[in-house]
């Protein structure tokens, strides 16, 4: 209850008094002391009970267990966030190749506009820039190191570009349509900036082909333990 107490939680909120009577002979009572625990004060309980007792080394490691269980949970959760921001980026520049090749733009001249894109959103360093700055090999794409963030701000700018073209059939060329592009960057960079983001000082991310065959691999083996528990259950 001190320890509770210190970790300005109240005691009264984890350890509710639920005492009882108890008989003591001769039709005699007595009130003992009981207490129903949250899940909050077992935890305390164990980790300042004496470990040297099983029940208590017991409970120590079923606690240690499930801390781990939900970094782990909430680690997944935040790489799957990353991946789906992925994937809906190269939807994006996939729709976004789509319009301006109908305006005769090629694949060269799709890979320059988002150069230049990149280096409106990073403050000046373009595509190769910022894969030294990462530290990603050449044949790699740069969005596979991007943070979160960086994912999300590349897609909105990418997603603004293909509207604007798409609604003003005026726009044609490369030089035209990288125009767009770049003040487009500019004011995700504006957003950013006024956030106190600055995406080319973030620092990069995993690569997320490895995320994913990662993640692949540990959504297999899980799939196979939920067979074996469910084919044990039912022998």
């Amino acid at each position: 209850m001190e320890a509770c107490k210190n970790s300005a939680e109240e005691p009264v909120d984890h350890f509710a008094g639920v005492g009882k009577m108890i008989d003591v002979g001769k039709g005699g009572q007595r009130e003992i002391k009981d207490y129903a625990l949250t899940r909050y004060a077992c935890y305390l309980i164990a980790q300042n009970s004496d470990p040297r007792k099983e029940v208590v080394a017991f409970a120590q490691s079923y606690f240690a267990l499930q801390t781990r269980k939900q970094e782990l949970l909430e680690e997944r959760l935040e790489l799957n966030k990353r991946m789906n921001s992925r994937v809906r980026l190269r939807k994006s520049e996939t729709e976004l190749s789509k319009v301006i090749y109908q305006r005769g733009v090629d694949e060269k001249g799709f890979g320059r506009i988002r150069s230049k894109g990149d280096a409106a959103l990073f403050g000046g360093n373009d595509t190769r820039d910022m894969k030294k700055k990462w530290d990603v090999p050449a044949h790699k794409p740069l969005a596979d190191f991007a943070p979160l963030i960086v994912l999300n701000a590349k897609a909105l700018a990418a997603d603004l570009t293909t509207y604007n073209v798409s609604d003003d059939p005026e726009i044609q060329g490369e030089s035209a349509i990288t125009d767009i592009h770049i003040d487009n960057n500019k004011d995700v960079r504006s957003l950013l900036l006024k956030n106190n983001v600055k995406p080319e000082n973030l620092p990069p991310e995993e690569d997320i082909k490895k995320v994913e065959r990662r993640t692949s691999r540990e959504d297999k083996k899980a799939l196979k333990e939920v067979k074996r528990l469910k084919g044990s259950k039912e022998e």
